[in-house]
């Protein structure tokens, strides 16, 4: 029976350290309680060892002097812990080198069997006579243990009312218990004449490890807020130590143990260890091959995957995921992170060329703008020129009623011309308008007018709102808007077979007017500057200065359809006001 508690306990000890130790190995205070632990397993196993196997006086000194070391190294381990938790803080180099100065001398003594005179045996009873030297290595150990205990209560009394402080008071709980119990067994009851217990010190821990072990999954001892908290993982280190552990169990119930019956059956001679080692080297086969498999399908698959997404991102291809099952686990965690940071690259990438695209066609329309003030700087004169000419043969007598008309036509189109002209020097600042109360049906009448296309080019088809539409602005702009549009329609005309469809009408607070194609059209013209037009580029700058849209819509016949909508003028207090400041 004792040997199943000596089991329990190692089994334990075991579990907890790698459990602590696995959730976050490079912090200082999950290594100082997993080495801890891990020495008290070790104590564990020594008792096991002596007390379960070997109980003899040739045993028994080594079974001291280890105890004594192993004592000492977990007290050290404890000093180590108490500097560093819960802040994770460096192990104060100094301090611990006078600390433990002592140990160079009390080590050495142990090992060399200098801390007993006799450890035995008397009558089946064990006894140990203890030297001086011994007396002072215990008061040491536990100078260590007071001493580190004192400095987990200071930060205790610091950290009280938070995580940090429930975790602490249950360290300490579990440090009065364990070392009430080993003091029992290990010092007050051998000075009485009774060792009954010592072969149950190892077992005494196991209160003080239920405490740890509460205090881990209940208040998440040691637990700091990471990237990972919010994930709730269950850590690949977990899975591969249960494949491990799963693999190491069922191959000795599987293997081991039937090997050993076959083999040993008949007595343990020369031939019975001949068939145990060589089938138990084949029986190790198996379970390692199926630990292999556990372990590249837990751990080496996924990261491949992963590996070769991000290796087919480095190389160009953004967006690309990781075709893996969701997992709760960091790899699982890495993977959809890697997705996520993949599609958010591709689409950031996407963004960058569109901007791109964006500056280059503002470089052009710039550069047009420059060549476009150039042209019209050198233009502005001839046509002024030819304007004074006009208004000379307008003043001559002897015209007929016709000619007349068509002087007046010329005059109006070369001041259009020469408006057209000051808007491309400008090319962006357009002219502050004047404001005044402007008839929609007038403006789109006055357009047609001007632009004067050929009855065997197009067909003009018309249908003007009856009711008066009443709109605030400039009524040259918003006539060079409409021609603008009319003559950027009619490029690719088909004689005789292209329609234009102008219509006028209201909609809720909007006065529309809607310019469409229909019928047959000839090629697209080259458009040199990307679709950047700067009739288009002007009309859409004039609309936005009166407050309204402009809608430009090609079908795939590359028929063409504008929508402008302008804020109708109700009352005399309209709800906004042009200023040079819109354009």
């Amino acid at each position: 029976m004792l040997v199943l508690f000596h089991l329990f306990s190692v089994f334990l000890l075991v579990g907890l350290g790698f459990y602590v130790f696995a959730a976050d190995p490079r912090r200082r205070a999950h290594q100082a309680f997993a080495a801890f632990i891990s020495f008290l397993a070790l104590w564990t196993i020594k008792d096991l060892i002596f007390w379960d196997f070997y109980p003899v006086d040739a045993a028994a000194g080594i079974w001291a002097a280890t105890s004594f070391i192993i004592a000492l190294l977990m007290n050290f381990v404890l000093v180590a812990f108490a500097w560093v938790f819960p802040e994770n803080s460096r192990t104060p180099r100094r301090k611990a080198a006078i600390l433990l100065a002592p140990a160079l001398i009390f080590v050495p003594s142990a090992a060399l069997g200098l801390l007993s005179e006799k450890a035995g045996f008397v009558g089946g009873q064990f006894t140990i006579k203890l030297t001086p030297l011994a007396y002072a290595f215990v008061t040491y150990v536990y100078f260590l243990f007071f001493y580190g205990s004192i400095v987990l209560f200071t930060k205790y009394r610091k950290y009280r009312g938070t995580e940090s402080g429930s975790q602490l008071g249950a360290i300490l709980l579990a440090l009065a218990v364990t070392g009430a119990l080993k003091t029992a067994a290990n010092i007050i009851f051998p000075l009485f004449g009774n060792y009954d217990l010592l072969s149950l010190s190892s077992i005494f821990v196991l209160p003080g490890v239920v405490i740890y072990a509460y205090a881990i999954f209940n208040f998440r001892l040691f637990s700091l807020s990471s990237a990972l908290t919010q994930f709730r993982l269950f850590p690949v280190a977990y899975k591969v130590a249960i494949c491990i552990a799963a693999v190491a169990i069922s191959s000795f119930l599987v293997f081991q143990i039937p090997i050993v019956w076959w083999a040993f059956h008949n007595g343990m001679d020369a031939e019975a260890w001949r068939r145990y080692l060589v089938f138990s080297v084949i029986s190790a086969l198996v379970p390692n091959l199926l630990l292999v498999l556990l372990v590249l399908r837990t751990v080496l698959r996924p990261l491949k995957r992963v590996t070769l997404a991000a290796v087919s991102v480095a190389k160009g291809s953004y967006g690309a995921e990781v075709d893996l099952r969701k997992t709760n686990d960091e790899i699982g965690v890495l993977a959809e992170s890697f997705n996520k940071m993949s599609r958010k690259l591709a689409e950031d990438i996407e963004e960058l060329r569109l901007l791109h695209e964006r500056m280059l066609q503002t470089e052009k329309l710039t550069a047009m703008g420059t060549l476009a003030s150039g042209v019209a700087s050198e233009v502005s004169e001839p046509l002024e020129i030819i304007s004074a000419r006009i208004e000379s043969m307008r003043r001559e007598e002897g015209h007929s009623t016709a000619t007349r008309e068509d002087l007046s036509q010329i005059a109006a189109q070369v001041s259009l011309v020469q408006q057209i002209i000051s808007d491309m020097q400008s090319f962006g600042r357009v002219k502050a308008p004047s404001t005044a109360s402007v008839s929609i049906n007038d403006v789109v009448l006055s357009a047609l007018r001007l632009a004067r296309l050929d009855a065997d080019r197009a067909q003009i088809e018309t249908r003007l709102d009856t009711n008066s539409l009443i709109v605030l602005g400039d009524e040259d702009q918003l006539v060079q808007i409409v021609l603008n549009l009319l003559l950027h329609a009619g490029k690719n005309a088909v004689p005789n077979d292209t329609v234009f469809s102008i219509s006028t009408s209201a909609n809720g607070q909007d006065a529309v007017i809607e310019i469409s194609q229909t019928g047959a059209l000839g090629d697209p013209e080259p458009d040199e500057f990307d679709g950047a037009n700067l009739d288009l580029w002007i009309s859409h700058r004039l609309v936005s200065a009166h407050h309204g849209t402009l809608s430009a819509i090609t079908d795939d016949k590359n028929r063409k359809r504008f929508v402008i909508r302008l804020p109708l003028l109700k009352q005399k207090d309209a709800v906004y006001v042009l200023t040079p400041s819109s354009f």
